[in-house]
């Protein structure tokens, strides 16, 4: 393919694929022009599918989106499969009305534009505001924010914490806390010698 064939093909499919991304956050986002970066990429026309391989960057406004490779199909309304793969895909986008980014990692990172949903597997881990959650697979769903985790099959004697699920949550400071979050102070305390 040509050079100006290659540009009209990614800039058709930017267009295509362009309005979806995952909306964990920013509605704004969505209104943002969307850059996608690769070594190399393939559009197939008929099946409206484009594969991006290769140090793949997807950005559009806060959304940012890491992976070895890209897969992105659309339906005929207009819908997106968005597949993410790689040694670890990663995700980071700010969040709607918060000062504050969701990251998420997976082998895989699986994104239904109508479903809203992000299936994340492998590895998974999404984190928020310190919050951690770790598991073989995370469901989220991006509009309501709930998620779902699950452990592996936990068969693996060999890796007994296989099957588990990980969360850590961090403890939510109050306004006037900040006297109280801060470490207390040692107070030595008198001992008495024993007696025999």
């Amino acid at each position: 393919m040509s050079p100006l064939k290659n540009k009209i093909s990614l800039l058709l499919c930017l267009l295509l694929f362009g309005h979806t991304t995952l909306s964990l956050a920013e509605s704004a986002d969505r209104n943002k022009p969307l850059l996608m970066e690769a070594d190399r990429v393939t559009v197939d026309d008929a099946n409206q599918t484009s594969t991006f391989e290769g140090n793949v960057e997807m950005r559009q406004g806060t959304l940012l989106i890491e992976a070895g490779r890209i897969v992105v199909k659309q339906d005929q309304k207009g819908y997106s499969q968005i597949t993410a793969t790689g040694q670890l895909a990663h995700f980071r986008q700010k969040r709607e009305g918060a000062n504050e980014f969701a990251e998420g990692y997976g082998e895989r990172i699986e994104y239904d534009s109508f479903a809203e949903t992000a299936n994340i597997y492998g590895q998974a881990r999404v984190k928020r505001e310190g919050d951690d959650v770790q598991g073989e697979h995370i469901i989220y769903n991006t509009k309501s924010g709930v998620f779902q985790v699950f452990g592996s099959s936990g068969t693996d004697l060999e890796a007994p914490e296989k099957g588990r699920v990980t969360i850590i949550i961090q403890p939510k400071s109050k306004a006037g806390d900040a006297a109280s979050s801060a470490p207390a102070a040692a107070t030595p305390t008198p001992t008495m010698p024993l007696q025999p």
